[in-house]
């Protein structure tokens, strides 16, 4: 394959990559109120099999100090809405690390270093959704 071949085939690829979590821009509840963050419990090794699982939906300006339990810690995957802002942190009452997402998807958190030896795959515990 020549190189300028692999070139037009790399918007695809990265395409297919992201299939499985939704578009930043796709982000809507289904009265077509927007919705600041999607945060999902399952990823996987496999790009397309990302953003599975239970779903936990933050509304703009959503504060969050204490994750509910069946997601506290539990978090893999999310998707940051069009013009919103994700602040999470690591510990219940918004202590311990703090990490900000802005739009777009997410689909590994255990891609994202928190601190020298950790990363945020299943690490939020409370979080805050801001949109503009």
């Amino acid at each position: 394959m020549r190189a300028s071949q692999s070139l037009f085939l790399l918007p695809l690829l990265l395409a297919v990559a992201w299939a499985q979590c939704p578009v930043a821009a796709d982000l809507k509840a289904p009265d077509g109120s927007k919705i600041c963050a999607q945060m999902y419990t399952d990823d996987s090794p496999y790009y397309d099999q990302c953003c599975a699982g239970s779903v936990l939906v933050a509304q703009p300006n959503e504060d969050q100090p204490y994750m509910p339990s069946a997601f506290n810690n539990k978090i893999s995957s999310l998707v940051v809405g069009q013009r919103c802002e994700l602040t999470v942190w690591s510990a219940k009452a918004k202590g311990g690390k703090t990490r900000k997402f802005k739009p777009g998807p997410y689909p590994r958190l255990q891609e994202y270093a928190k601190g020298l030896f950790g990363n945020w795959n299943n690490a939020i515990s409370a979080y805050y959704c801001k949109c503009t």
